[in-house]
């Protein structure tokens, strides 16, 4: 049977773009490179939101929300923070439009005093508050998160995982002391792993960033690195330890119990819209998106095959029936999401439309199915046996008591398929540079994988000249794995002693 997408994956790019356009996922906007996000793909982010704001919330974080404009001196005060992302801001100049000569344009009369930035990240105007609420280690630790839209001027935007706009949450926190801030950004670098893994069915490697991929004005950067089907990584969060960099800016300071007055340590962390891209580069086939169903906005759909003859009543009668007791399950901790799809077209557009979103389970019922109490169903992780697609039949009581162990079957299986893909495509051993080309020699959208070597963690110029050498190859260092082995080989860069090891790849 013909796929359902226009493409395959072998070119990976035209893919992705079909899956996004064809999953009713995303659109592009009338603003360059920002994405109308439709109500599927909507509704894949309410379920991440959900999921992971509980979990934010089980480590003693409490939601709130700052003004997405930031005056520029706040930004000004953190110069490291400034040149990090001055290229990628967005100004705000004027507050009123005037009619001039016919046209529409700001008015002179209205120039603001000064500039506003359109929110980048929060770092600053939220340690302008912590200068304020906090006085005393009685405050201490500070644990705050918001859920955002932010801004960063992009070039070259591809919808979900570079926009101009995009949303995420930003968590923010100060504490005492370098310890207990170093403590809570692991702490948070797991949690993101955690529901990578299990809530995404997307492994992932956790690890410390390099010295010239830090976040700016950071003195340390965790991230957790995901493989693409196309072999690229794409970072899928990141966790940063501020030191007290915004503190000393921002003078954020409190009383300690000897009386003393300290800066404190502060950090900040962050996961976006682009864990969707994630999703669908980890998990889509040639069919479109297969989604986990632990973020599916609807896990189960049923299909009734309506014909325009008197048992269609009986057919939808027994689909109502069905979509009912299926909602009286719970699968993952929550209400089992099922939904009864009755728009007026034909069936098997219907079903096609619900395999290239990515339903786990879609259910097509017709006057036997009805009449014998059978439920015919398809699997999205598994549709086809070849060309052909797999249909699987079984009576409706069966089909009810094993419904929640299915979903969970097809969680686990895409996890364990991406997990091998990532586990079978890290090679080690290689020790030289030659080594690094001739792996990734070739056109840049061959697959290749990542390569973990060794290497002495060099800095300065040093680091920049290593870093220009690995641009060269559109390459990138993603992270030092948090698994380290016991020795090193000599440095891949320098001949110097092997301190740590570090993953290579292409990346998003």
């Amino acid at each position: 049977m013909q796929r359902a997408l226009p493409v395959d994956r072998s070119r990976f790019a035209d893919w992705y773009q079909a899956v996004v356009r064809d999953a009713d996922m995303a659109e592009t906007s009338p603003v360059r490179g920002a994405m109308v996000i439709k109500p599927w793909g909507w509704g894949v982010w309410e379920q991440i939101q959900a999921e992971l704001d509980r979990r934010i919330k089980a480590t003693g974080h409490e939601n709130c929300y700052f003004p997405m404009f930031i005056p520029l001196s706040f930004i000004a005060r953190e110069a490291e923070h400034v040149e990090g992302f001055a290229k990628e801001m967005a100004v705000v100049t004027h507050h009123r439009l005037k009619t001039i000569d016919g046209k529409l344009q700001p008015d002179p009369a209205a120039k603001l005093e000064e500039p506003l930035i359109v929110r980048p990240t929060s770092e600053t105007i939220i340690g302008d508050a912590f200068s304020r609420w906090i006085k005393s280690h009685r405050d201490l630790p500070m644990l705050l998160n918001q859920w955002a839209n932010v801004v960063r001027w992009e070039m070259r935007p591809r919808l979900f995982l570079r926009t101009t706009e995009f949303l995420w949450q930003e968590g923010h926190t100060a504490h005492a002391g370098a310890e207990d801030a170093m403590e809570e950004t692991r702490r948070m670098l797991e949690v993101y792993r955690v529901f990578a893994e299990e809530v995404l069915a997307m492994p992932v490697i956790a690890g410390e960033k390099p010295e010239n991929e830090r976040f700016p004005g950071a003195v340390n950067t965790w991230s957790i690195e995901a493989m693409m089907q196309d072999g690229k990584a794409l970072q899928a969060g990141t966790s940063h330890f501020l030191g007290t960099h915004f503190a000393e800016a921002q003078n954020i300071r409190f009383q300690d119990d000897s009386g003393g007055m300290e800066f404190c340590n502060t950090t900040s962390w962050g996961v976006s819209t682009r864990l969707i891209g994630g999703v669908i580069m980890t998990h889509g086939d040639d069919d479109g998106l297969r989604l986990p169903p632990a973020i599916a906005p609807r896990q189960v759909v049923v299909v009734p095959m309506l014909r325009d003859k008197p048992e269609d009543a009986d057919v939808l009668k027994f689909c109502e029936a069905l979509v009912a007791d299926l909602s009286k399950e719970h699968v993952f901790g929550q209400q089992l999401r099922a939904f009864l799809d009755t728009k007026k077209i034909k069936s098997a557009e219907k079903r096609w439309n619900w395999v290239r979103r990515g339903a786990p389970i879609i259910i097509e019922i017709g006057p036997r199915d009805a009449a014998s109490g059978q439920v015919t169903y398809m699997r999205r992780d598994a549709l086809r046996d070849g060309d052909k697609v797999k249909s699987i039949a079984k009576p409706r009581q069966d089909f009810l008591e094993g419904v929640v162990q299915l979903l969970a079957e097809i969680q686990a299986g895409l996890y364990a398929e991406a997990k091998a893909r990532l586990d079978g495509n890290i090679k080690s051993g290689v020790t030289d540079w030659a080594g690094v080309e001739d792996y990734f020699a070739g056109d840049e959208e061959t697959f290749k994988g990542w390569l973990r070597v060794s290497w002495s963690r060099p800095a300065g110029a040093e680091l920049d000249a290593i870093d220009t050498r690995l641009k060269a190859l559109k390459l990138t260092i993603r992270n030092a794995p948090l698994d380290q082995p016991r020795e090193f080989a000599p440095c891949l860069f320098t001949g110097m002693p092997g301190v740590e090891e570090i993953l290579i790849g292409r990346a998003y």
